[in-house]
C-alpha cells in the first residue's frame, strides 16, 4: 500500500457513519447477547479458544451479527476471507476456496469464510460452498436476517451451529449511546455534548433493539444542532423526536415476521391475553395481511385450543367470518375484534389431539378387528354371531351400561382427556366415572391378564402416574422460561423426565446434568446419544450433587432444577448454600419435591367396616410417629418449616406453591404383601418394618390381610402432595 492510498483509507475511515466508526473490535467491546456471549457459553469458549466450527448468525438487522464477524476477524489465528452474498457471485466464492487452499498448503493455517446476507446466495451459489464445507477447506460464518432453517440450503444448515441474535435491549442501546458520546477516538468523545436523559432513552426505545438506528439517529442530533457559545452541544428530547422517527412496522407476508406474528397473535389467545391478542392482529392489519387467513388461523385455534370447553366459539368464529365476508372492510373489523375477544376470554382445552393419538395407536397395533358385538348383524348373512351380546344404552338407567366398544387388545386405553374447562368440565367426572366402571368390569372378567402383562391403564395407575409425572414435568419447565439458548443444570437428572423436555425446548445450548450412579449415566446416554436437536447433554455422576464434577471454570446456570432433590438432604439449607457458586444474576433454584407428611396414609384406604375403632386409632397413631420420627429426614420435613429456613438464610421465595394430586391408583395383593415384608430388600425401611416397632408380628399378619381384602386389586383414590418453589439469593434477586 502506497502513501496515497494510506491517507484515502484513514480518510474513508474518519468519514465512515458513526454506527460503523463504533462496531466493537473485540469480544469484551461487545454490548449485548449475553444469552449466546457470557462467559461459560458455548459461542464465548468458540471464540476465546479459537476453536470455531461453521456457524450462521440469525437476527435482525443492527444486532451485531457482522460486528461477531469482524470480532472474529481480529482474534482467530486462521486467514479470515469476506464477502457480500448481495454483490458476489461464483467466482468470487472460488476466488476465496482458491485462496484458502493456498494457505493451507503453504502456511497450515485454516480460512474462515464470512458471507454477510448468505440467504441472498441462490441455490447453486449455496451448492458450491457445500463441498469445500463439508471438507473443512473453509469454515463458513453466515449472517443473515432470515430464517436460515427456510432460507439456507439445509444441507449447509445441517453443517453449522445457527446463533440467533436477538433484539437488544433498551438498556443495551442507552450503554451503546454513551460510549459513543464518551469515545474519543471513534465517537464524540472529542465534542462538549450533553444529552438530556429522556433524549437517550427516546433514541434507545424507538431504535426497537437497532444499534445501527439509534447510532445514526445520535449523529444526526450533534451534526444537526448548532454548539452554544461556549461549545457545548445540547441534544434534548426535542432534538432526539426530531433525529429517529417512528420506525415502520416490520412484516413480511412471506417472511419471518409474517409467521412470527401469527405466532405471537395464537399464543397470545392460547395464553387468555385479549389485549396481546388485539395487538398482534392489528399489527397484521395495519401491515396489510389477508383477514381471511386471519380467520382461517381463528377457526382453527376454535377447535383446537377451545374445543369441548366451548363448543360455541367455532360457531362464532364461523358467523363472524360469514359477517365480514358481507360486510367488507372497514367496518368488518368489529367481526374480527369480536372473533379474536371471544377465543381470547374463553376456556381452553386441547382435548381434541386425543384424535392423534387414536391415529398412533392405529398405526402400531396389528389387530383392530372389531369386536363381533359391534359388527353390523345385518350382514351376517352367515350366522357368525355379529352383534351377540350387545346392550343398547338406551334400555338401561340413564341411557349408559357398561360395556366394552374396543378391541379386546386396547380394553382400557385412554385417549380423550376432559380438562377442567368451561363446558368440558361438566362432563370431566360423568366421563371418568364411565371410564372407572368399564375398567372394574373388564378387570372382573379379566383379572389374570391384569397380572400376567402390563396394560396401559395400569400403567397410568400404579405408584404416581403418569400424568401426574407429566404435570410435574410441566410445572418445572414452565418455571424455567426457557429459551432455544438457556444454560441449565438439572440435578437428581437419572430418569430423564426434565431431561428429555429441557432438550427439546433448549437447541443451541449444552445442557448440564448430574446423576448419582454409572448407571442412570448409561440410560441417559442411550436414550439421548441422538438428540433431535444435535445437543448432547454434558451428564457427570455425583453421589454428593456437586457441580465442580464437570471441571469447568466460571461456570453460571441461569437455572438449577430437579425434582424431589432435597428429599435425600437432611440439612436442606446447607446443601442449597453449596450451590450458592453456581447462580449468576437473576438466575433461579427450581425444584419439586414430593412431600410425604402431607401424603397418602395407608390407614385411610381401609374402610370403615374392616378395621374396628381400637386398631384403626393405634395405626393411625403409629403412623404419624413414623412420618414424624426425628430421624427420618426424607418424611419428618414439612414445606412451612423449609420456608422458614430458607427465609432466614438469606433466599429469596419467588413462588411457592404446594399441589395436591388425586390418582386413581390400582392396588396389587403382591404390593401389599411387599409393603408388610420383615425382609430388608434396599437401604430403605418397608413399611412393615417401621410398624413392627408398634404391632406384634401376628397384628401385623392381620392387617395385611386387612389390606388384602379391603382395598387387594382394587382402585383407589391415591392422595399426594408436591412442593414446587421458585428461589434464588436475595442480593441477586
Amino acid at each position: 500500500m502506497n502513501l496515497f492510498e494510506h491517507s484515502h483509507k484513514e480518510t474513508i475511515k474518519k468519514e465512515a457513519p458513526l454506527a460503523d466508526r463504533m462496531r466493537p473490535r473485540y469480544l469484551e467491546e461487545f454490548v449485548g447477547q449475553s444469552h449466546i456471549l457470557a462467559p461459560g457459553r458455548l459461542l464465548w469458549r468458540s471464540i476465546q479458544a479459537d476453536k470455531l466450527t461453521s456457524i450462521i448468525f440469525y437476527g435482525p438487522p443492527g444486532t451485531g451479527k457482522t460486528t461477531l464477524a469482524k470480532i472474529i476477524a481480529n482474534t482467530t489465528q486462521a486467514e479470515f476471507l469476506s464477502i457480500n452474498a448481495v454483490l458476489s457471485g461464483i467466482s468470487d466464492i472460488r476466488s476465496c476456496i482458491e485462496v484458502a487452499k493456498k494457505v493451507r498448503i503453504e502456511q497450515q493455517l485454516r480460512a474462515v469464510l464470512f458471507i454477510d446476507e448468505v440467504h441472498r446466495f441462490n441455490k447453486s451459489q449455496q451448492d458450491a460452498l457445500l463441498p469445500h464445507v463439508e471438507k473443512g477447506t473453509i469454515i463458513l460464518i453466515g449472517a443473515t436476517t432470515e430464517n436460515p432453517y427456510f432460507e439456507v440450503n439445509k444441507a449447509l444448515v445441517s453443517r453449522s451451529r445457527i446463533f440467533q441474535l436477538k433484539s437488544l435491549e433498551s438498556n443495551d442501546i442507552e450503554n451503546i449511546i454513551n460510549l459513543a458520546l464518551s469515545d474519543k477516538e471513534r465517537g464524540f468523545g472529542d465534542k462538549k455534548i450533553i444529552i438530556d436523559s429522556r433524549a437517550t432513552k427516546h433514541l434507545a426505545n424507538v431504535a426497537g433493539g437497532d444499534a445501527r438506528a439509534a447510532l445514526n439517529a445520535l449523529e444526526l442530533a450533534v451534526l444537526s444542532s448548532v454548539p452554544e457559545t461556549d461549545g457545548e452541544l445540547k441534544i434534548t428530547l426535542e432534538i432526539a423526536e426530531e433525529s429517529i422517527q417512528q420506525r415502520a412496522i416490520l412484516y413480511d407476508k412471506d417472511g419471518d415476521s409474517h409467521f412470527d406474528t401469527i405466532s405471537a397473535f395464537i399464543k397470545s389467545m392460547r395464553g387468555s391475553d385479549p389485549d396481546a391478542a388485539l395487538f398482534w392482529m392489528a399489527k397484521m392489519i395495519e401491515a396489510g395481511e389477508e383477514p381471511r387467513f386471519i380467520f382461517r388461523r381463528m377457526l382453527i385455534f376454535a377447535a383446537e385450543d377451545i374445543g369441548m370447553a366451548d363448543p360455541q366459539a367455532l360457531v362464532i368464529v364461523n358467523a363472524a367470518s360469514q359477517a365480514f365476508d358481507y360486510v367488507g372492510m372497514p367496518e368488518g373489523r368489529f367481526h374480527l375484534a369480536q372473533a379474536c375477544l371471544y377465543l381470547s376470554t374463553a376456556p381452553k382445552s386441547n382435548s381434541a389431539f386425543a384424535f392423534f393419538d387414536a391415529i398412533t395407536t392405529v398405526r402400531k397395533e396389528e389387530s383392530n378387528e372389531v369386536p363381533n358385538t359391534l359388527k353390523d348383524p345385518s350382514r351376517d348373512i352367515k350366522g357368525l354371531g355379529h352383534g351377540e351380546g350387545y346392550l343398547y344404552p338406551h334400555a338401561y338407567q340413564g341411557h349408559w351400561v357398561t360395556q366394552q366398544y374396543l378391541p379386546k387388545n386396547l380394553q382400557g386405553k385412554l385417549f380423550y382427556q376432559p380438562s377442567e374447562q368451561g363446558f368440558e368440565a361438566s362432563i370431566k367426572d360423568n366421563v371418568a366415572q364411565h371410564r372407572e366402571a368399564q375398567f372394574a368390569a373388564s378387570f372382573s372378567q379379566n383379572s389374570h391378564k391384569f397380572l400376567e402383562d402390563s396394560n396401559y391403564w395400569e400403567a397410568r395407575t400404579l405408584n404416581s402416574s403418569g400424568e401426574l409425572l407429566g404435570e410435574l414435568r410441566n410445572h418445572l419447565t414452565e418455571w424455567s422460561n426457557l429459551t432455544k439458548n438457556s444454560l441449565v443444570l438439572i440435578l437428581n437428572a437419572g430418569d430423564g423426565l426434565i431431561l428429555g423436555e429441557f432438550l427439546r425446548r433448549i437447541s443451541d445450548e449444552t445442557i448440564y446434568a448430574i446423576v448419582e450412579s454409572l448407571e442412570e449415566k448409561n440410560l441417559i446416554k442411550s436414550i439421548f446419544e441422538k438428540p433431535a436437536y444435535g445437543i448432547i447433554p454434558n451428564v457427570v455422576v455425583d453421589k454428593n450433587t456437586n457441580p465442580e464434577s464437570f471441571k469447568i471454570e466460571n461456570l453460571c446456570f441461569e437455572n438449577i432444577v430437579g425434582r424431589n432433590v432435597l428429599m435425600k438432604e437432611s440439612k436442606k439449607t446447607i446443601f442449597l448454600d453449596k450451590l450458592k457458586k453456581w447462580i449468576c444474576e437473576k438466575s433461579y433454584l427450581i425444584f419439586g419435591e414430593s412431600v410425604p407428611s402431607l401424603g397418602q396414609r395407608l390407614s385411610d384406604l381401609i374402610p370403615d367396616n374392616f378395621l374396628d375403632f381400637g386398631f384403626r386409632k393405634s395405626l393411625i397413631s403409629a403412623e404419624e410417629e413414623i412420618y414424624n420420627n426425628s430421624d427420618n429426614f426424607q418424611s419428618n420435613w414439612s414445606p412451612s418449616k423449609l420456608k422458614k429456613e430458607l427465609e432466614l438464610n438469606n433466599w429469596n421465595i419467588h413462588r411457592w406453591e404446594i399441589k395436591e394430586f388425586i390418582t386413581p391408583t390400582l392396588i396389587r395383593k403382591k404390593q401389599i404383601i411387599n409393603w408388610f415384608s420383615l425382609e430388608n430388600r434396599s437401604s430403605q425401611k418397608t413399611y412393615g418394618q417401621e410398624l413392627s416397632k408398634y404391632f406384634s408380628k401376628k397384628e401385623l399378619e392381620k392387617l395385611c390381610n386387612t389390606f388384602n381384602d379391603s382395598i387387594g386389586e382394587k382402585v383407589v383414590t391415591w392422595e399426594s402432595t408436591t412442593l414446587f418453589m421458585k428461589i434464588s439469593l436475595k442480593d441477586k434477586a
